[in-house]
């Protein structure tokens, strides 16, 4: 399975997962023409995606979701109320192909099972994702904008060969940065986004050992830099598998996700 995140913040936010002829973005949080030309660069072309798929209605990941459609042929799947919101937006413009799934269940386009959680965050009905490659059985976790660190989270992490979790902010810079404190209430708060430490607890468990890697995403421009969310999860895990955080104005090239990931981490004696 090949994962490949075009942008990863609140500037906006794009991923692209594929495995054999199946392609899909998740979110359309930038231009059409920013994930043209990134997607080229690794020598994929954007028509050849199969659908957009929508995890909630902030611009940073739906502002783009027009010209995805249109230019780009891309049928749209999103949850009934995101999908209203979304298209509420005048940006939006015109959709001619939406499809609507139940959030907390799990469809299926081409190999890939599209698993949604529900999430807390203060979105109208915000999801996060967990991709799996039907042939291989290989789990990707799609888990950013996740409110707080919410039940069976933790469960979920354990199933997982690969995560992109959000990392969104240091507990200091954010307490002592420049936010006012209506907003510093709303990022730490239960509808907001979860810290360096949180994201670190999750994956800090011998239920992980499927993880051949854990990609940091989602950092805060003013509460969060890679080096310092890198220094806590690295205190946290050690070398038990890599690290690596995603671009907030790129693209970042994810290893690919390889078969029988149990038998990988017990060969390297990773636990």
């Amino acid at each position: 399975m090949e994962v490949i995140s075009l942008q990863s913040g609140s500037s906006g936010n794009c991923v692209f997962v594929r495995s054999g002829e199946t392609c899909l973005l998740f979110d359309a949080g930038i231009s059409g023409v920013k994930a043209e030309s990134r997607l080229a660069e690794y020598g994929h072309n954007i028509r050849d995606c199969q659908a957009l798929v929508l995890s909630h209605e902030h611009s940073d990941h739906i502002c783009g979701v027009g010209v995805f459609h249109r230019k780009f042929g891309l049928p749209v799947y999103a949850n009934l109320r995101t999908w209203n919101a979304t298209r509420a937006k005048p940006s939006t413009g015109r959709i001619e192909r939406a499809k609507h799934f139940v959030s907390g269940e799990t469809f299926q386009i081409g190999s890939l099972r599209i698993e949604t959680l529900r999430t807390p965050h203060d979105a109208i009905e915000g999801v996060c994702f967990v991709i799996e490659d039907t042939d291989s059985g290989q789990r990707f976790g799609l888990l950013t904008d996740l409110g707080h660190v919410f039940s069976g989270l933790q469960k979920v992490i354990g199933t997982l060969d690969a995560v992109l979790i959000e990392s969104n902010y240091d507990d200091g810079m954010l307490r002592h940065g420049p936010y006012p404190q209506h907003l510093k209430n709303r990022i730490s708060g239960k509808g907001g986004h979860i810290s360096n430490d949180d994201a670190a607890t999750l994956l800090d468990m011998r239920d992980a050992r499927r993880l051949q890697w854990a990609c940091l995403g989602h950092l805060s421009d003013h509460n969060n830099s890679p080096e310092v969310a890198l220094a806590t999860h690295r205190q946290r895990h050690g070398n038990r598998f890599p690290i690596f955080c995603a671009d907030r104005d790129g693209s970042t090239q994810m290893p690919v996700i390889k078969r029988d990931a149990i038998a990988f981490h017990v060969a390297a004696g990773a636990y």
